[in-house]
């Protein structure tokens, strides 16, 4: 998002020497604006929109622009894996917003099964994996039992969720994604990202019942959001959770 002027003429003022900007007029511009990037800061002005009024503008929205090169700089920031080093007995699994403690037990078996307890996660892995490769098979064992994990408690969020305003989804795909937690598509199927499940169980209900309530607003209008808060009154501050947080879980495990 950026402010934005009208296009009159007061009085000028000199610009700010503390702000180093250029200004780029563009015939398609209907009112100046800020656009704030991580190498600079550009200020876009219709031809008719005079220097002084331009610079006058910039200075009004000084703390503007410090609070967006600080989110910039910010996400910059190379985001920390929630994920363990290597996959071995006693490794923490993050696990909706907190951590499951792995217990491996040698077992005579061609594949990884895998048995939850309160607070661990018990993996019997077959004793002729070579030890280099070990790791790598827990990961995908573990990754395919989350997929399975974001399904079952999916099914039981829209199952408590739905039948509130007839938000019933035509299916539900869960999916790897890098860049969305979810989505609903035109005929009412979501899809949702099983990396949620690293996520603490309240933010990912929130991603459910944004989804559902797609079903009936396909937008971002003030009447989606007012039917999101009429399912989560306090969905804000799990938006504001992804926000912080979501980089991270993205990583993966």
């Amino acid at each position: 998002m950026t402010p934005a002027m009208a296009t009159t003429k007061p009085p000028g003022i000199a610009p700010s020497p503390a702000l180093d900007y250029r200004i780029r007029r563009s015939s398609r511009a209907k009112r100046t604006r800020i656009v704030v990037r991580a190498d600079r800061i550009e200020i876009v002005a219709p031809p008719d929109v005079c220097e002084q009024r331009i610079h006058a503008f910039v200075q009004a929205q000084q703390a503007w622009i410090s609070a967006a090169r600080l989110r910039i700089s910010q996400r910059a920031v190379p985001s920390r894996s929630l994920a363990p080093v290597s996959y071995s007995d006693g490794s923490l699994l993050p696990y909706r917003g907190g951590h499951l403690r792995l217990a491996l037990v040698d077992a005579s078996r061609k594949t990884v099964a895998i048995e939850q307890g309160d607070d661990h996660l018990r993996l019997h892995v077959p004793k002729a994996v070579e030890s280099h490769r070990r790791s790598d098979i827990i990961r995908h064992a573990l990754e395919h039992w989350m997929k399975h994990q974001a399904r079952r408690y999916a099914d039981e969020m829209i199952a408590r969720h739905a039948p509130r305003c007839g938000l019933h989804p035509r299916s539900l795909r869960i999916k790897t994604q890098k860049s969305r937690w979810g989505s609903c598509g035109p005929n009412d199927d979501i899809n949702l990202n099983w990396l949620l499940m690293l996520a603490p169980a309240i933010v990912m209900e929130y991603v459910v019942v944004h989804e559902l309530c797609h079903i009936r607003h396909k937008n971002h209008s003030r009447d989606f959001w007012a039917l999101v808060s009429q399912h989560m009154p306090d969905y804000l501050q799990h938006r504001h959770w992804l926000k912080q947080h979501g980089a991270s879980i993205m990583r993966g495990l």
